[in-house]
């Protein structure tokens, strides 16, 4: 399934006017639900600009490590942000976590993570056209090939909320 132009200049919107500040007011155990997914914020900097940068991403907990993917478009910022600057923010529903940000480079470790992000993601976790908890590995590694995975590791968590 691919999003189209209309739809990520709505996600874009939704992102920006609604779920971020959202999640910088502590609202984000509204957002992030059973319907909608495992839902975080993720503050990087830009490669470019230099400036923090905001995006919301299905994420899962696994091992005391947080993970989340980058989809189809291996060219999205905040991924490339954090090739740049693995340095990252990360508000959690009830939490801010700092940490640092690598891309997974073990294909188990990958695909584990990947399943367990789909799982959460609320009724999005059907966006690749099959079921998350029924889907075989061999099918998932497939379906999966080419997507990064980010593991975020925490290096400390802060009191106070996302700036």
């Amino acid at each position: 399934m691919q999003i189209t132009f209309i739809q990520r200049g709505f996600l874009r919107i939704l992102n920006r006017y609604f779920i971020v500040p959202a999640f910088r007011r502590g609202l984000g155990k509204f957002i992030s639900n059973p319907i909608t997914g495992s839902i975080m914020v993720l503050k990087t900097m830009g490669r470019k600009t230099r400036k923090n940068r905001y995006t919301p991403v299905n994420y899962a907990l696994i091992d005391g490590s947080i993970y989340c993917y980058q989809g189809r478009h291996l060219k999205g910022k905040w991924y490339l942000n954090i090739l740049a600057n693995p340095q990252v923010e990360v508000l959690l529903p009830d939490s801010l976590i700092l940490g640092i940000a690598e891309e997974v480079s073990d294909p188990q470790e990958a695909m584990i993570a990947v399943r367990q992000i789909l799982k959460n993601s609320g009724l999005g976790s059907f966006i690749y056209g099959f079921s998350p908890f029924t889907v075989t590995d061999n099918e998932l590694k497939t379906k999966m090939q080419g997507i990064p995975v980010i593991k975020i590791t925490k290096t400390s968590q802060k009191a106070s909320s996302i700036t």
